[in-house]
Formats: C-alpha cells, structure tokens, sequence
C-alpha cells in the first residue's frame, strides 16, 4: 500500500512538471542577474578587443544574428557549416601530417608506418632529394590523396606522377603558390609573371594526365606565422584566389578549371573560437567571390587544408605545445577543414621523432574515434557567438579586401609594402602583449620552469633579409615566444660562464605579509631565467643589511605589503642606498602616483607590477649582468 502511494506520489510530481513552463527571460535579466554577480560593476566591463579590433561581448543571443538568409544545412550556399550536407559523416577530414625523409625509399617506409597507424593522406616535406626518387610512391599513389605545398618542385612532382601506370586515379592536391613563395624568400624582381606562366602549364597539363589531383593553391600561412590577425588572412586569402583567377584566366585557363583546382591552406592559432570562425567566415568569402564571377553552385565551394600553428609553438616546457596543438587541431575541425597536419611538439626543432610524430597523428585520431566529431554534421552549428563572430569577420575581412583591389590588387599592395606594414603593425601588437604578459604563453613569459631544457633551436637573425633592396618584401617568420626564448639563452650563457644570473628579495615582515610579492616576483623573474634568492623574514634595517652583505648580489626587490610600505617608507630604501651606493633597488608594487617621486629620489629604480613589461625589465636586468660579469 506504501509503494502504491509513493508512486502515485511521484506520478503526480511527473505530471506536474510535464506542464511546467519557464518564464522567457530577456537579455536585460541575464546582464541583471550577472551584474548582482560583479558586485554592481556593469557587463560590459568584461568585454574585450581582440587583434581583429572586434569587442567581444560577454553575452551573446539570438539578437545578435541578424543576416536573415542564414543557410541552415551544410553544402548549402554560403558554405559556412561546410561543403557536405552530412559534415564529416561519411566525408571525414584526411589525417596529413607532414613526414620528413631524405631519400624517396625513407619516404615510403616512413608513410607505410605512419598510413598503418591513422593517416590517410600523402604527406611530406617535399625536398630535391625526395623528389627525384618520388617513383617509390607508385604503389601508394591511387590509394591515399595527396596533400602537398610542392611550391617549385611542383613540375617535377607532376611530371614524374605521371609517369605512372594508374596515374589518372591519383587524388588530392599537389598544390603550388606563387605569391606565398615570395612572400616567404622575397623577390628583387618585381615581376612574378614567369612564375604564374609555369602554374599554368602545370595545371593545364596535370588536367590531363592527372585529373582529380588540385595544383593551385592559396597559401596564408606565411601571412599568419608573421602575426597576421584573422580579418588579415581572410583578406589576404580572397586576394590571392582572385590574383591567380585572373592571371590564369589571362593565360587561356577556364574558369571552371580554375575553380576545380583550387585548395586553400591556413594556419590555425590559439584563440579557438576566432579560428573556428575564420575557416567559416573564409568560405562564406569565397562563395561570394565565385558567385560574383557567374561560377556555378557547384564550383563555389572552399576546400581547405589546415595546419596547427607554428607562431605560437615554444622552445621552453615543449610538451604543452602537445596541448597547443590539440586546441588548435579541435578548432580546425569545428571550422569544417578536408586535410589537417597538426604540428608535432618538437616542430620548433625542424625535424620531428618518431614519438613527436606518433602523438600528432594521434591527436587528430582522438578527435575522430573518442570525442566522434565525425558523427556530427555542423557541431560549431547553433552557437550565437559563432555565429555573429563569423559574420564580423566576413564584413571586416570583406572591407579589407575592397582596400587591397583599391590599390591595384594584391600583387600591387605587396610591392607597395602595405601587406606587410598592416600584419607588421598586429605583430608588434602581439609581441607587445606577450612581452607585458597580458597573453600568457604557459611555460614562457608565465607559470615558466627553470629547471626546463629547452628544445634544440638555434635563433634566428630577425633582420638579415632586410637589409637587401626588395621589390617585393619579405615577411619574415616568427613565434609569440621568441623573445622570452633569447632571456633564457643569455641567462644560460651566463651559467655557464659562472656567473649565475640572481637576485635578491627582501622579504618584509613574515610570510603572510610578504607572500604574494615574494610570489610575484619569482614568477615575474623566473621567464627570464633569473634566480631569485630570498632573505629571512626583514623587520629593521640591520636584517635587510646582514643579507645584503651576505648575498653578495647587486640587484635587490623589495617585497612586502602596503602597510609595510608606509611604515617603511622610502627612508628605508635611502638608508639602504647611503650604505650601499653601487646596489640596485626595485619595489614590487605601484605606489599612488604622488608618493612614487619620494621612493625613486631615496634610491628605487623601478616599480615592479602586473603592468610592468616584464621582457623590458628582464632584459635590463640580465645586460647589467653581463656587464658587471666582464669587469
């Protein structure tokens, strides 16, 4: 009779909430209810810029969409929810990675490996000597696509696969871009015309005897891995596929030809849900573009290999690049791409290992065995955020490119050097950020491990190509880490030369009052290599003199708490400096701005705080060592 009335009981509760409803809630109530939250402080306190000059907003509904002829489906036009109306369901993106060989055998043992354990498509860095034997391929050849930049060995690539018996069941892309090239190497000739004369002979009679293989191709990764914002590429990208369209067209190419031929290959970075609504927004571009020369439905959509990004991979504390990378794969995939490499964690080295390689590869398989992005047709799909951030790409990389046909075309823009000042101008932006800290690179400029060994890269000459007259302008390569990199080779030049690269903190008080700076300043210190050695606990004048003179360190921070530092005051510092003329004195904090002139006349150099550009003062501080190591 009990179990009767219990379920009965809970029947009646079901039934209740079957006819319960919720009250619609408006965009007002949420900023309300998140407002009681920030303690009065309104929402849009939490908005932000991003690179791309777009405020993210904190909120986003569907007042925010306002294109009234969204497509719906994937395949459908504009492409923005991808090519094939089932998604990767049966279409699946092709597992690329990138193998390195010397010889053509190597090559093929090396993809008999890597195709046993999860790639599907030909891959390599493509070099002379690999090239020459590219015959060991043959058996390969009709099974798995291709997925190559051959860049100027596109011709003996092509011509040597045709060579083959079943040449014409050949796949995929073999793909060359004339423009990226120089881009990457520069050009004292202003001319690019022979270049485009050999890609067209290269398509015209690849046609014929491989007619499935892409040769044309759309390169923004070197436009990206020079700092390049999102708004950027997509510009730069629409460029260049109309360049080579009417270069082509003027070389007897047809348009339909062209289009069928096309592969575009971005670079995906670390801001996830911008690089999702890149690859989106870029294939909304391209539709546009074709529709708007009379192409049909069919030749209008965007084929896309992708790549994890080099820019943001790191020298220091290697294995996070593992998780760089799988971000970035994720993000390419939600953006709808047909080919991926994702970067091996050593990629900074230039040579991947056989473990390096395996966990990139597997990468990419957990995305499709274990998190099934390949059961779902449109998984960024639904997403207002996505959405109204794709559709601000699309409009902002749309004005850029309007821009770029104002000055003559990309090619003109390139020569007259407005390419590379507008990616320069973001690059400094970037390389600002990370310098200050306000982008955190982990393991670098923040959370950085001294005890770390780095991989083996030799850096570079930043400026070398620049000192040559250039007719078109290089853009020269980089990573966000580079200059915290530099910090850590100095330091470690300077380990070994024995003089180890310290400083002192001068704790005041106990623990609990000093904690926080003395922990701030560690972490500020240690991405420069710099050790920071502690004093005991600082109550007077004779504590902080007994460890400086023992020490025997010349650059000292002092760390303490704000009533510490008003009961302290400045006088502690000159009484420090009168006995002490040749150290250097910091303060970790910002003292209100009327109190700053008084610590600086008693002897402190500088204030240490989250605004400080931590690079700046890190790199002072390890030159002044150097210097003091000489005399």
């Amino acid at each position: 009779m009990l179990f009767f009335f219990i379920n009965s009981s809970c029947a009646m509760s079901m039934n209740e909430m079957l006819n319960t409803t919720f009250p619609v809630l408006t965009n007002q109530d949420w900023e309300k209810k998140a407002e009681e939250s920030l303690k009065g402080k309104p929402v849009s306190t939490l908005a932000n810029d991003t690179y791309e000059k777009i405020k993210l907003k904190p909120l986003y509904s569907k007042e925010d969409q306002q294109l009234v002829n969204l497509s719906q489906y994937p395949g459908q036009q504009d492409f923005r929810r991808g090519l094939n109306a089932l998604g990767y369901i049966g279409n699946d993106w092709r597992v690329s990675q990138t193998l390195s060989a010397q010889s053509g055998e190597e090559l093929k043992q090396s993809l008999l490996t890597s195709l046993e354990k999860g790639q599907t498509a030909i891959s390599f860095e493509v070099k002379e000597s690999v090239v020459s034997e590219i015959a060991a391929l043959e058996e390969l050849h009709a099974k798995y696509p291709y997925s190559l930049n051959a860049k100027k060995l596109q011709a003996d690539i092509l011509d040597q696969l045709s060579q083959f018996s079943a040449a014409n069941e050949g796949s995929g892309y073999i793909g060359n871009d004339p423009i990226a090239v120089l881009i990457e190497n520069g050009s004292e000739n202003d001319s690019i015309e022979e270049d485009y004369n050999e890609l067209s002979r290269c398509v015209e009679k690849a046609s014929q005897t491989l007619p499935e293989i892409k040769t044309i191709l759309v390169n923004t990764i070197p436009y990206h891995n020079g700092g390049a914002n999102a708004v950027q590429e997509l510009a730069i990208a629409i460029s260049t596929g109309v360049t080579h369209i009417e270069e082509l067209l003027e070389r007897g190419l047809s348009l339909e030809t062209i289009l069928s031929k096309l592969v575009f290959q971005f670079a995906v970075g670390a801001n996830f849900f911008m690089e999702v609504a890149k690859l989106r927004a870029a294939r909304i571009l391209w539709s546009k573009i074709t529709e708007a020369y009379g192409a049909d439905v069919t030749n209008q959509g965007m084929v896309i290999s992708a790549v994890t990004s080099s820019f943001t991979k790191t020298v220091y504390d290697p294995y996070v690049n593992m998780l760089r990378a799988g971000n970035e794969a994720f993000a390419a995939v939600l953006g709808g791409v047909q080919y991926l490499h994702v970067s091996p964690f050593n990629e900074p080295e230039g040579q991947a290992s056989a473990f390096s390689n395996r966990i990139a590869r597997n990468t990419q398989l957990i995305l499709k065995e274990e998190a099934h992005l390949t059961k779902t047709a449109d998984p960024a799909g639904g997403s207002w955020y996505v959405e109204k951030l794709t559709d601000e790409l699309t409009e902002q990389s749309w004005n850029l490119f309007l821009d770029i046909e104002e000055k003559g075309g990309f090619i003109q823009a390139l020569k007259q050097g407005y390419i590379q000042e507008q990616i320069e101008e973001i690059r400094v932006q970037r390389a600002e950020a990370v310098n200050t800290r306000k982008q955190t690179v982990v393991g670098t400029n923040k959370y950085a491990n001294p005890a770390d060994e780095p991989l083996n890269v030799s850096l570079k000459q930043a400026e070398q190509k620049n000192e040559k007259t250039w007719a078109i302008k290089p853009i020269r390569s980089t990573r966000l880490s580079e200059s915290y990199e530099a910090l850590r080779t100095q330091a470690n030049a300077l380990k070994e030369s024995g003089k180890t690269p310290s400083v002192g903190l001068l704790t005041l008080g106990s623990l609990k009052d000093h904690k926080a700076r003395t922990d701030f300043m560690t972490g500020f210190l240690t991405p420069g290599g710099v050790e920071s050695v502690l004093s005991k606990e600082i109550h007077s004048f004779d504590d902080a003199s007994a460890f400086i003179s023992e020490s025997g360190l010349k650059h000292f921070f002092i760390c303490g708490s704000n009533d510490q530092y008003q009961e302290a005051g400045p006088k502690f510092v000159g009484q420090i400096k009168e006995k002490y003329p040749n150290i250097h004195l910091y303060l970790a904090g910002l003292p209100a701005k009327d109190e700053q002139e008084d610590w600086r006349n008693n002897g402190v150099e500088d204030f240490i705080h989250v605004r400080s550009n931590c690079y700046e003062i890190l790199s002072s501080l390890l030159n002044a060592m150097e210097v003091g190591a000489d005399e």
